[in-house]
C-alpha cells in the first residue's frame, strides 16, 4: 500500500469480501479504520459512491433526452436512473458469475460520474475546449472524481493536505475503469478517442493497476461494460417508444432498416455485414414478447415493460451461459476470466443502439438543441477562463490558486464545468455572460 504518490504506509484491514479477492484488492490509497465491524471493503466502497454528490448530480444530466423536456406524460431517463439500472443489471450478472456483487455495483454506479452536462454532446465540446490540457474524456473524468475531486478523504496535514477523493479500494477503482490506458494508449487503436486516465492522475492509476496486464480490463469492469450496453440499448428504445419518437412498425420497412443497419455498422458494430444485422433484428422481432405496436395505454405500457425485461434477461443470460461454457462453474473475478458475449447477441444489442440513435438522437430538433448546447459550454469556458477565480465554486477556486501554469488552470475550469448539471450550466452561463448581451 502507498500513501500520497508513493509513500509506503500500513493499511487497516476491512472485512474480507470473499475468497476470490486478496488483501491487495482491498487496500486503499490512504489507510483508514472501519467505523463498524462486519462490513466488507466493497460494501464501504458502494456506500461511498451511493452517497456521493457526484452521483446525485447525475439526476440533472442528459442521458438521451434532455431532463425536463416536454415528452407527453413520460419521464425520460437521466444519467442517474441509467446508472441505477445499470447497477442492478451488473450486480445480478456479476453475482451469477462469482464476482463480489458490491464491487460490480460500485463500478456500475461510478461508470458515468464524470460525464458532463448535455451528455455525449457536452463531452465532445469539452474535449475540444480541454485540448491544450490533455483533452476531456468522461471515463477519465470519472476516475478523477473518484480519486481526487469528490471530497471525502484527505491525506497529509497542515498546509500539505491533499484530497484523495472517495479513497476507494484498489479493486473498486480498477473495476470502474472501462479504458485502462492514458490518452493515445489504446493497445488496439492508438488513435482511439477513448481513454481512462489523465496524465496528472497517473500515480493513482499505476497504483491500482499494479500487477494488472497492460491494457486489459479486469473481469468486473467487463461485466460493468456489458451491463452498461445492455441497460442503455434496451432502455433508450423503451424511452423512444414511450415518447412517441419510435413506431415499432417502422422496423419492418426496408428503407428504415437500411438506415438502422448503416448506423449500426458505422457506430456500434464496425464492419458488420448488413445481412448479419438484419438477422439480429429479425430474431428480436420474431419473439412473442416483442412490442409490435405502442399506443400508450396501460396494456401497451405493460407489454413494453415486459419486452424490456425479456431483452435484459436475454442479453445477460447469453453472456452468463457463454462465459460459463468457457470457464466452468467456479467463481470468476479480477483477471481469472474474460466475459464472453456471443457475436449474435452483441449484434442484437448494437441494432437496438442504432434504433435509438436513428429515431431519437438524430431528430432535427435535437441537432438544433445540441448546437445551442455547444455554444453554451464554449462561452461558459471562455468566461470562466477570463474571470477566474470569479465564477468558480470555492473548491475549484482553491485548486485554481494552486494550479501551476495555463494548462493546469484550464483543467480546473474544465473540472468545474464537468461537475455542472444541464440546468446549472445554463444558469452559470447566463450569469457570466449577461453583461455581454
Amino acid at each position: 500500500m502507498h500513501g500520497t504518490y508513493g509513500t509506503p504506509i500500513p493499511e487497516a484491514a476491512d472485512g474480507p469480501p470473499g475468497p476470490c479477492y486478496t488483501p491487495a484488492d482491498t487496500e486503499r490509497w490512504v489507510p483508514e479504520p472501519d467505523k463498524r465491524l462486519g462490513r466488507t471493503a466493497f460494501q464501504r466502497d458502494r456506500a461511498r459512491v451511493l452517497h456521493s454528490a457526484a452521483l446525485r448530480r447525475l439526476a440533472g444530466k442528459t442521458q438521451v433526452v434532455t431532463p425536463g423536456a416536454p415528452l407527453a406524460d413520460i419521464t425520460p431517463r437521466t444519467r442517474l436512473t441509467h446508472s441505477l439500472e445499470c447497477a442492478q443489471v451488473g450486480r445480478e450478472l456479476g453475482a451469477a458469475l462469482g464476482c463480489d456483487p458490491d464491487l460490480v455495483e460500485v463500478a456500475c454506479l461510478a461508470h458515468d460520474l464524470g460525464h458532463p452536462p448535455f451528455g455525449h454532446n457536452g463531452e465532445r465540446a469539452l474535449s475540444e475546449i480541454a485540448g491544450p490540457a490533455g483533452g476531456f474524456e468522461g471515463n477519465a473524468q470519472s476516475l478523477r472524481l473518484l480519486s481526487r475531486l469528490e471530497p471525502k478523504r484527505f491525506t497529509g496535514d497542515g498546509g500539505e493536505r491533499e484530497s484523495v477523493g472517495l479513497n476507494l479500494t484498489r479493486a473498486a477503482l480498477d473495476a470502474a475503469t472501462k479504458y485502462p490506458w492514458p490518452r493515445g494508449g489504446c493497445p488496439d487503436d492508438p488513435d482511439s478517442p477513448k481513454f481512462g486516465v489523465y496524465e496528472d492522475d497517473l500515480p493513482v492509476f499505476h497504483w491500482f493497476r499494479q500487477g494488472a496486464p497492460d491494457g486489459r480490463r479486469c473481469f468486473e469492469a467487463q461485466v460493468m461494460d456489458w451491463s452498461d450496453d445492455v441497460a442503455y440499448s434496451v432502455h433508450d428504445v423503451e424511452d423512444g417508444m414511450q415518447a412517441g419518437h419510435l413506431d415499432p412498425g417502422m422496423l419492418h420497412a426496408r428503407p428504415e432498416r437500411r438506415d438502422i443497419f448503416a448506423v449500426a455498422a458505422a457506430r456500434y458494430a464496425p464492419g458488420a455485414p448488413e445481412d448479419e444485422l438484419a438477422e439480429a433484428l429479425d430474431r428480436l422481432l420474431a419473439q412473442d414478447w416483442w412490442p409490435h405496436a405502442y399506443d400508450g395505454t396501460a396494456l401497451a405500457q405493460a407489454r413494453l415493460k415486459d419486452a424490456t425485461s425479456q431483452l435484459i434477461g436475454r442479453f445477460c443470460l447469453a453472456a452468463e451461459g457463454a462465459t460459463r461454457e468457457a470457464y466452468g462453474t467456479g467463481r470468476l473475478a479480477r483477471y481469472a476470466a474474460e466475459l464472453v458475449v456471443p457475436r449474435g447477441v452483441r449484434l442484437e444489442c448494437a441494432v437496438l443502439k442504432a434504433v435509438a440513435d436513428r429515431y431519437v438522437m438524430q431528430r432535427p430538433d435535437l441537432e438544433r438543441l445540441r448546437a445551442e448546447q455547444r455554444v453554451v459550454l464554449g462561452e461558459l469556458a471562455q468566461a470562466l477562463l477570463a474571470r477566474a477565480p470569479e465564477g468558480l465554486d470555492p473548491q475549484y477556486r482553491a485548486l485554481h490558486a494552486e494550479a501551476d501554469g495555463d494548462a493546469a488552470r484550464l483543467r480546473v475550469v474544465v473540472d468545474q464545468i464537468s461537475s455542472l448539471t444541464d440546468t446549472s450550466a445554463r444558469a452559470l452561463h447566463r450569469a457570466l455572460t449577461a453583461s455581454r448581451r
